[in-house]
């Protein structure tokens, strides 16, 4: 199937990584749902998109409630018929404060977003994607480095990042009957907002303060493309991108 034909949905698609990715698909020829938060932040990734964004569809969502979710796929299928592509991207954080420090309320905030909202995607997705003609379609899961090694106070997030890893292959596993593809890209220091802070020193684990290095974005949206278009029969399973100076593997 073209990608003129195809249709994916981008959670999270108002900033950052999502917007990155939502653009890179609508400019490849994708009709994409573009799910966040805040409108203003989706017409903005609509109107970045130039001529491509008129097959774009915004829908406001918190990807944390079961109703809202299943509003955004029912709008999706409804206006363009099907999902090639889920893009699971939405997320967040909690301060970096000592694990002792984390109230409940931020812990649950992290792991509703950031887990619970992916695992509500997915389910959404797989009913439409089994039952759609002709059948099937592809998952992609934003991981992040976080699902293999923690930055300092950081376990809410990397508590959910490590999870997203076994949702991944859980839901590679039980989409193979249904034509299903799943796979995770794993991202580290994105010239995003939120690495912004990294410009001016951030905690290592080792108690310093360290300026880390980033890379283009856009770079990541390629990415996200690239295992978009992939035949169904094959699968990036996980993918690293990341900044190659940043401090990872090895020691630091």
């Amino acid at each position: 199937m073209s990608s003129h034909n195809k249709v994916a949905l981008v959670t999270g698609a108002g900033t950052g990584v999502g917007k990155a990715a939502a653009l890179a698909l609508l400019k490849d020829g994708y009709r994409v749902a573009l799910a966040g938060r805040r409108k203003e932040l989706l017409d903005k990734t609509v109107w970045d998109a130039g001529a491509a964004g008129k097959h774009a569809l915004v829908v406001p969502t918190d990807i944390g409630k079961p109703e809202a979710v299943r509003a955004l796929f029912a709008k999706t299928k409804e206006e363009f018929g099907r999902l090639d592509v889920l893009f699971n991207n939405a997320g967040m954080g909690a301060p970096a404060i000592p694990m002792e420090d984390i109230t409940y309320e931020q812990w649950m905030a992290v792991v509703s977003v950031n887990l619970t909202g992916m695992f509500l995607c997915t389910q959404e997705a797989i009913r439409i994607m089994k039952d759609q003609d002709p059948r099937g379609g592809r998952i992609i899961n934003n991981g992040s480095i976080s699902a293999h090694a923690p930055r300092p106070f950081s376990s809410p997030y990397t508590a959910t990042k490590h999870a997203v890893t076994g949702l991944t292959k859980c839901t590679a596993l039980d989409g193979r009957k249904h034509d299903i593809a799943c796979g995770q890209i794993d991202i580290g220091n994105a010239a995003t907002e939120m690495t912004e802070r990294m410009t001016k020193g951030v905690s290592q684990p080792n108690g310093t303060m360290m300026v880390e290095p980033r890379m283009d974005v856009a770079h990541v949206g390629e990415a996200v493309l690239h295992m978009a278009n992939l035949p169904l029969e094959t699968n990036v399973l996980f993918m690293t991108i990341m900044a190659t100076k940043m401090p990872f593997i090895g020691r630091g």
